[in-house]
């Protein structure tokens, strides 16, 4: 019977050899967080579709965190589907995309939080910085009661900056997580 070590052990040498992944993955977020943050209030239709891109490739990078990871891959795979149905939903309706991720952008930030806690607890024994996606969770919860309370036309634009920031705030993450990946997998070697 193997301890919970040893899975870990194994998983990070499993994980180690797709670190570029999360790199590329990573950089790809950061351009989009570029290009977002320079959007303003008329371009609606181009955050709906690259909101459904956001989701497509995150519900892909969850996916392949489903492939990678030993345990837990009923939690990948949930929010693999859940992204990549949303992502499909808001590219055929990029408008109404918009508009409805803004009426409950706290929601949302609340659950994107949460998840971002929930896995940096679980990679708290494999990365020497797992406090850095706990800080960014705990942050995006703070904005979710923030928005919350807002008004539309404010839930609309702080849609526009926080796609943005989501977005280069989880490139960051996964930047930071490659890099710290490649590192165990060496040590592993």
């Amino acid at each position: 019977m193997e301890t919970d070590e040893q899975m870990a052990n194994e998983m990070v040498g499993t994980m180690s050899k797709f670190w570029w992944i999360w790199l590329l993955m990573g950089i790809a977020w950061v351009i989009i967080s570029l290009v977002v943050l320079r959007f303003t209030s008329a371009s609606i239709t181009t955050v709906g579709i690259v909101v459904g891109i956001f989701f497509l490739v995150v519900g892909v990078q969850e996916f392949v965190m489903s492939y990678v990871a030993e345990s837990w891959k009923w939690v990948w795979v949930i929010f693999g589907i859940l992204f990549i149905a949303a992502g499909i939903i808001s590219l055929a309706y990029p408008k109404n995309a918009f508009s409805q991720i803004a009426s409950v952008l706290g929601f949302i930030f609340l659950l994107v939080g949460i998840f971002w806690i929930v896995q940096s607890l679980a990679e708290k024994g494999t990365n020497e910085l797992w406090w850095f996606g706990l800080i960014a969770g705990i942050l995006l919860i703070i904005l979710a009661f923030w928005t919350a309370g807002q008004f539309f036309i404010t839930k609309a634009y702080t849609l526009l900056v926080f796609a943005g920031i989501f977005a280069l705030i989880h490139g960051v993450m996964d930047i930071v997580r490659s890099f710290q990946i490649r590192k165990i997998g060496k040590t592993m070697e």
